[in-house]
């Protein structure tokens, strides 16, 4: 009977001591744990709710951090221990500028209590404010305002011409005559009205001859905006391009006596090196094909990566290499530099080569 009441009373006195001890810990109890704004409006900026606890265990409670899930939200809590029976707490300031639409984020709490980390929630629905001239013409050069500083072509066909629009505004109380200077010769350019009145709208109407421009690939040129023959410093809008080959009117015979670039390897690793040390490599290129195989372009993504001159033209059958320097002068931590080759291969006219490795101190 004594060893059957023994181990009784240990468990007993085991469940009680561990009991007292949860009671003693500190415990953070929230009158509500997720708080919805309803709809607020984007005009009005942020919002902020304050969560109220109480510290319902019976030892401080100190948080020791606080984390929202978004850089929108801003947390502020209690900094001082909170004792046992008072009250703390943990607010959320939402900024809802250009964040229109529904919002949920959560808010960690992280604490001393006998759950440590607990989670809030705010929510609510952002009405969008309404857009100002300043909002849709977002560019000012001076008296006239632009949807954008960048005209984008896109892909445009060798051989072929392109035309974009973009809107522009008068915001001066005086007409303005828009005209342009520096224009490349594959590029023509004009305003329409060439003269706004005041507040009025216009457009620059812009057409793009690809077989004007000696280039391939992704290009960008610059023309100046003169408003009333002035040229301001921010007057400079850029023009860009994507000009490829076109390969679509190709017969299956044709296809079957393309070139075909092949490279012995797509990435050269350096592994690490010491900055200021250059290191190079040389990617070896065949042409697989049947007909000469044409080199359009070469281009390194940053001028730290020299590449020496390749043959413009490999015959079928034959082998070139390329060399390829990367200085690492003024370069630290992670490097990924891109080579691209623009050939006239149908099925792989566009191929990145890959420059990898580590530069330390």
């Amino acid at each position: 009977m004594k060893k059957f009441i023994v181990p009784v009373i240990i468990l007993v006195f085991a469940t009680v001591t561990y009991t007292y001890g949860q009671t003693m810990d500190a415990n953070i109890s929230f009158d509500k744990e997720q708080h919805d704004f309803g709809k607020i409006e984007e005009a009005d900026g942020t919002v902020t709710y304050s969560f109220e606890f109480i510290n319902t265990g019976s030892k401080p409670l100190i948080i020791s951090q606080v984390r929202a899930s978004c850089g929108c939200t801003s947390p502020n809590w209690s900094k001082e221990p909170v004792l046992p029976g008072n009250k703390g707490f943990v607010s959320a300031t939402y900024n809802p500028k250009s964040r229109p639409g529904p919002f949920n984020k959560s808010i960690t709490v992280i604490s001393n209590a006998t759950t440590p980390n607990k989670i809030l929630r705010i929510l609510g629905d952002v009405i969008p404010k309404p857009e100002g001239i300043e909002d849709i013409y977002r560019y000012s050069m001076g008296k006239i305002r632009l949807k954008s500083n960048h005209m984008s072509f896109a892909q445009v066909v060798k051989g072929q011409k392109s035309t974009q629009v973009m809107e522009i505004i008068n915001v001066s109380e005086e007409p303005v005559n828009i005209s342009f200077d520096r224009i490349p010769g594959h590029i023509t350019i004009a305003a329409n009205p060439a003269t706004l009145k005041p507040n009025e709208k216009g457009l620059i109407e812009a057409t793009y001859n690809s077989e004007g421009k000696n280039d391939w690939g992704f290009v960008i040129d610059r023309v100046n905006i003169l408003v009333n023959g002035e040229s301001g410093n921010a007057n400079s809008l850029t023009i860009s391009a994507t000009i490829e080959e076109d390969f679509s009117a190709l017969t299956p015979e044709q296809m079957a006596n393309a070139p075909a670039i092949s490279f012995d390897n797509h990435t050269f690793e350096f592994n690490e090196i010491k900055q200021g040390e250059k290191v190079e490599h040389n990617f070896t290129i065949t042409n697989n094909g049947k007909s000469d195989l044409i080199i359009r372009k070469v281009k390194a993504s940053c001028g730290c990566t020299a590449v020496s001159p390749v043959d413009d033209v490999i015959k079928a059958g034959a082998t070139t290499t390329m060399k390829v320097i990367f200085n690492s002068a003024g370069k630290v931590g992670k490097q990924n530099k891109t080579i691209t080759v623009i050939s006239n291969d149908p099925k792989h006219s566009r191929t990145v080569l890959w420059v990898k490795g580590d530069v330390v101190n």
